[in-house]
């Protein structure tokens, strides 16, 4: 079996210097790749001058984290990927518990491991935690992770378990499989594609694990910072998109419903000044409009195959649990 760590870099010097070396000795079993994607700073001449015999793909423009990806990997021959952020530090023995958990059915084609914080390492990371899921609005949260409400460690999630979406932070995923669904979707340039693409596999009848026996530490924000309006704008549109493909049912009632939730995020952020944030959310909506068409087309195609029952999906709103009921962790949610 070929399993290849396959990391994606952007102007990330600073984070190559930092836990590249950490990656290559903790991942023997494995090929440590980097891809680069048209880095501006001096990226390219660190790995070469420092790591010189790492394997470098270079791409010829920065084509996003989706499209970074889909172009690096065809490149890549092996039987697992694994997408692993530039920001992360791997632990030891950190491959083989995913790997063994997604070899263990069939039926699994990826995974993720338990994502803590490496700046507050007793808690979970919000890019993941232990596992993601979805509410009937689109509205991802995970376990151990509500919106920005992080959970302390305490071994509440440390069984394995299936789940929506496992993170594009550190995503196992079996190369066949990846390219089955078509890989990354490239319009939604970063923020959300993996949640998109497991969407799509278990459409497809595959399942998609956390695994808790391994565990790494994510920086988290080290490319795109929380806070940047960016960030919020991908995240807002790119959410609308995925319903949009993948959701089963009336889909135009379910994006009203986010129209009017959406419309109480941004005053949200009127009332706090984040006026930015405001323009953020309206274009998202309104490139989310322009792309309905192209959205139209894919749902189609998603559509010939049957819809399958979707494991880790809270049928109420999260949005109610949490801010309204003001539930904080995951395992007092109401999933019925």
């Amino acid at each position: 079996m070929k399993i290849s760590v396959a990391i994606l870099n952007y102007n990330g010097k600073s984070w190559l210097d930092k836990f590249l070396q950490i990656a290559i000795d903790k991942s023997p079993e494995a090929e440590v790749i980097v891809i680069d994607n048209a880095s501006t700073d001096d990226s390219v001449a660190f790995l070469q001058n420092n790591f010189p015999n790492i394997r470098l793909i270079q791409n010829d423009t920065n084509h996003g984290f989706a499209g970074g990806y889909n172009q690096g990997l065809k490149h890549i021959q092996s039987d697992y990927y694994i997408l692993l952020n530039s920001d992360i530090e791997v632990t030891d023995n950190w491959i083989k518990p995913v790997i063994e958990s997604i070899e263990s059915d069939e039926n699994t084609v990826a995974g993720q491991p338990k994502i803590l914080a490496y700046n507050n390492k007793t808690h979970f990371e919000h890019a993941g935690a232990a596992g993601g899921f979805i509410d009937h609005l689109g509205y991802p949260f995970c376990r151990g992770r509500i919106f920005t409400e992080t959970e302390e460690d305490l071994g509440q999630h440390d069984t394995r378990r299936e789940v929506f979406w496992a993170t594009g932070a550190c995503l196992f995923i079996k190369a066949d499989k990846f390219w089955e669904v078509g890989g990354l979707d490239e319009a939604f340039f970063a923020h959300m594609e993996e949640i998109d693409m497991c969407w799509r596999l278990q459409n497809k009848g595959y399942k998609i694990i956390c695994e808790p026996a391994s565990h790494i530490y994510h920086v988290g924000g080290g490319t795109l910072d929380y806070r940047n309006p960016r960030k919020t704008y991908l995240n807002f549109r790119n959410s609308l998109y995925t319903i949009h493909k993948n959701k089963k049912g009336p889909v135009f009632f379910i994006i009203f419903q986010r129209l009017i939730l959406d419309g109480v995020a941004a005053l949200k952020f009127l009332f706090s000044g984040d006026f930015k944030h405001i323009v953020s959310i309206l274009k998202a909506h309104i490139h989310y409009y322009k792309h309905i068409s192209v959205l139209k087309k894919q749902r189609a195609e998603i559509v010939k195959r049957d819809f399958k029952t979707l494991t880790g999906v809270l049928a109420g709103s999260i949005v109610f649990q949490h801010f309204i009921k003001k539930i904080k962790e995951f395992s007092k949610l109401n999933f019925n």
